[in-house]
């Protein structure tokens, strides 16, 4: 009697494990994408070629979505040059960039008392959506989102851009 509830035993185990042998967690998928540059670059490593990041570019007249990854290419390589840039060095690369000047909002680079930000606020208004950018000690970041029932992209004060 013995004998058989260990072959029962064994049998179970034996159901129970055999299902279960390939689902052995493995690490996840990664998709690794270079954008410190505005150019793909020539020596890529072979992580990167995994899978090819889409060259960006400025695209006149089209949606700010379609343009954010050359904002995105804009702004990065101006941070990777200059991890403290300000907001006229942020919005003199932009424009160097092809954005337009008028379209862009930013906030301030020192308080009311005259300390230092702890992150720029910045955007560029394309047709009834906005590109937004935030850098600071946190790094970068940005989003697509729509334009304010204002039609503005920043809420509260923002610099005047008279350059």
């Amino acid at each position: 009697m013995a004998t058989t509830r260990r072959h029962l035993l064994v049998l179970m185990t034996l159901v129970c494990a055999v299902p279960l042998a390939g689902c052995v967690p493995t690490a996840p998928d990664t998709i690794t994408r270079s954008s410190a540059s505005l150019a793909p670059s020539p020596t890529a490593s072979p992580k990167d070629a995994t899978i090819p990041a889409p060259a960006a570019s400025f695209r006149p007249g089209s949606s700010a979505a379609a343009n954010k990854a050359w904002f995105d290419a804009a702004n990065t390589r101006l941070f990777v040059a200059n991890q403290s840039a300000n907001g006229r060095a942020i919005l003199d690369s932009l424009v160097a960039a092809g954005f337009d000047k008028a379209s862009m909002q930013l906030t301030p680079d020192t308080t009311s008392i005259d300390g230092g930000v702890d992150s720029i606020l910045f955007s560029v208004k394309i047709r009834d959506s906005c590109l937004l950018g935030q850098h600071g000690a946190g790094g970068y970041s940005s989003a697509v989102e729509p334009a304010l029932k204002s039609g503005l992209c920043l809420i509260g004060k923002t610099r005047a851009i008279d350059w």
